[in-house]
């Protein structure tokens, strides 16, 4: 693949003062990146999940490369608003967030809703971003999206089917996910418009052997391998030599993100197609998203 040659050891800056949360931080891509930012002295890096057994076992993975790295696991459970709501509420105790990571996902899952109704791989938002304007900040959102958010409903996103389990009759799984994948582009894009003073980005990670590939079913596990074949990428792979943490903590010499851009690994603009470059489309996402949260 083209784009920059990033290595962690080397190009991840000093971090200190930095406060970070990273969501689906766990497992996977999302664990790995904290093990390399824990590195380089950040102020605080928050975690989201379900399972704590896996976070206190990162923790310790993390404190013994990190001894100093302040960690707090927020448990929670993402397909729920109350329990994020909470969650947040209850252990978020800094009054500032530089970096907000939104790495929690599934992939060609069987229809199935959250708890407050939703197709269950759409979901909201779990964070209500707060940053102050200080002089010389870089608050950076990063929203893990996939080269999936190009297959999708004809419409893009199918809002009056979000609170119904979409059982599409051919191929449910894919258009599903990749209708949640074109959401979280389009979301980093409308963030970017609102709100320049915070770069935001959408960033494909590469095709990575987490569960999201390892728990799909046989036929659809087979298509990824054999699409894939001598790509697909170990989570740390995907987490630094391709595109996270660079989009996350990326500076001089390497570049930083660009406000509203997506991002192929590592760096590298990648090309959008009609429904992820539709205004009309991000301006609805962003009015259904504000009005189902009106009610928390």
């Amino acid at each position: 693949m083209g784009g920059i040659k990033y290595d962690p050891g080397e190009d991840i800056p000093e971090l200190t003062g930095k406060v970070m949360f990273i969501t689906g931080g766990t497992a996977g891509i999302g664990s790995e990146s904290i093990l390399l930012l824990a590195k380089h002295n950040p102020e605080h890096i928050y975690f989201s999940g379900r399972n704590s057994t896996a976070a206190e076992a990162l923790t310790t993975k993390v404190k013994a490369t990190s001894p100093n790295a302040a960690l707090t696991f927020v448990q929670c459970d993402q397909g729920s608003l109350a329990s994020i709501k909470s969650a947040v509420e209850q252990q978020f105790k800094h009054k500032r967030l530089d970096i907000l990571i939104c790495n929690t996902g599934i992939m060609d899952k069987p229809p199935g809703l959250t708890t407050d109704g939703y197709e269950i791989q759409f979901g909201l938002l779990p964070i209500m971003l707060q940053t102050a304007a200080e002089p010389d900040s870089d608050v950076r959102i990063i929203m893990l999206t996939s080269l999936a958010f190009k297959i999708h409903p004809t419409s893009g996103i199918v809002f009056k089917d979000l609170k119904t389990t979409q059982p599409y009759r051919a191929f449910g799984g894919t258009l599903r996910y990749g209708q949640s994948k074109l959401a979280a582009l389009v979301y980093a894009r409308e963030l970017a418009r609102r709100y320049p003073s915070i770069t935001s980005v959408a960033i494909h990670p590469g095709v990575v052997q987490t569960s999201l590939v390892t728990d799909l079913s046989a036929t659809h596990k087979a298509v990824v391998y054999i699409s894939q074949l001598g790509k697909l990428l170990t989570p740390e792979q995907g987490a630094y030599t391709y595109n996270q943490v660079w989009a996350a903590v990326g500076d001089k010499p390497k570049g930083k993100p660009e406000n509203g851009v997506f991002y192929e690994p590592v760096g590298m603009p990648g090309k959008l197609n009609t429904q992820a470059k539709n205004q009309k489309l991000a301006s609805e996402l962003w009015r259904w998203t504000e009005k189902e949260l009106d009610a928390w």
